[in-house]
């Protein structure tokens, strides 16, 4: 690229600067999945035709998923189908890859999205009353809820609310699985429980860095200025301390939100939810080689984007981070 041609918008270069960045590191992601799954004890062709085929049908299943190459040539083989969209066909039933991930990616997306729109109006809004009451009874309370929600695992949250809302109440399903062809309403019914588990887990994280950015910038001269100034504390926290505390906030709740949907495999397993978590855990156990790359290889690219987009975002909200000191 021509000195001319590249962006001089400080912003620009930046996004161009973490592309690239995130592009080295799905490479060198890409090569880590695909040498642990190489790795794993056992020949795979012999545990997907089973201990009665013969050494020579294993020998010509070996050559026809080319396991009889290389590694570095198996890599390339594979990485330069993931760059045509080709992840290959699965093990298990023959069908495409990108076929089974494309129904299964829209689940686990609906399942964070429906956690997300929950999750981070209701971090903020907690994380803002709490710098607001700071060591009042509501501060100390959601301290005390937001520390036990982070010190429990999601495993054990999910199996307390399919307790206490499914089991003992009968309120909402322990299966979240829809079925085909659900309606909006079914959906949402469906998931409703892990999606409240995720809620549970990520709020706490969430609403209390929102707090602890705001009560930093509560220190800050101009707040003490318009607090001489009369202004109430909601204004002041609203108006004053939240808009030069987005940075932070918006790094967390993106990261959160990249942990709903890459972190979701636990809370799908346990309410058997069809999503990607669920098809990866399937194709481990079924020795699934191409659909567990694949898996893995989303997750990491949904994960370093969304970081790439937090940076963005935090930037935009606050240009002075473009020039540290």
């Amino acid at each position: 690229m021509s000195a001319d041609a590249r962006p001089h918008h400080p912003l620009a270069r930046m996004i161009v600067a973490r592309l690239g960045i995130g592009v080295f590191t799905l490479f060198v992601i890409s090569v880590l999945i695909f040498l642990a799954v190489s790795l794993l004890p056992g020949d795979i062709a012999q545990q997907v035709l089973g201990q009665s085929a013969t050494p020579e049908t294993v020998a010509a299943f070996r050559r026809e998923l080319g396991l009889d190459q290389p590694l570095a040539w198996r890599y390339l083989g594979w990485i330069g189908g993931v760059l045509q969209g080709d992840f290959g066909a699965s093990l298990a039933n023959g069908r495409p890859v990108a076929e089974l991930l494309a129904a299964r990616l829209g689940n686990t997306m609906f399942l964070a999205a429906y956690a997300a729109l929950i999750a981070v109006p209701l971090a903020v809004t907690l994380g803002l009353l709490s710098a607001l009451w700071r060591g009042r009874l509501f501060d100390r309370v959601s301290n005390m809820l937001t520390l036990s929600a982070i010190s429990l695992p999601e495993f054990f949250i999910a199996y307390l609310l399919m307790f206490w809302l499914s089991i003992r109440l009968g309120w909402f399903p322990s299966i979240a699985d829809p079925g085909p062809d659900p309606g909006l309403g079914e959906r949402l019914g469906r998931a409703f429980l892990p999606a409240i588990t995720l809620v549970l887990v990520v709020t706490a994280h969430m609403m209390r860095m929102t707090r602890a950015a705001v009560v930093n910038v509560m220190g800050s001269p101009y707040v003490t200025m318009a607090r001489l100034k009369g202004a109430s504390r909601w204004r002041v926290v609203t108006r004053h301390a939240l808009p030069n505390a987005v940075a932070p906030i918006v790094n967390v709740v993106a990261l959160n939100i990249a942990w709903l949907i890459t972190g979701v495999v636990i809370v799908e397993v346990v309410f058997v939810y069809p999503g990607l978590g669920q098809l990866m855990v399937d194709s481990v156990t079924n020795r699934d080689i191409p659909v567990v790359q694949a898996c893995a290889l989303i997750f990491a690219a949904v994960y370093i984007l969304l970081n790439l987009l937090a940076d963005v975002v935090a930037i935009a909200a606050n240009p002075r981070l473009l020039h540290p000191r």
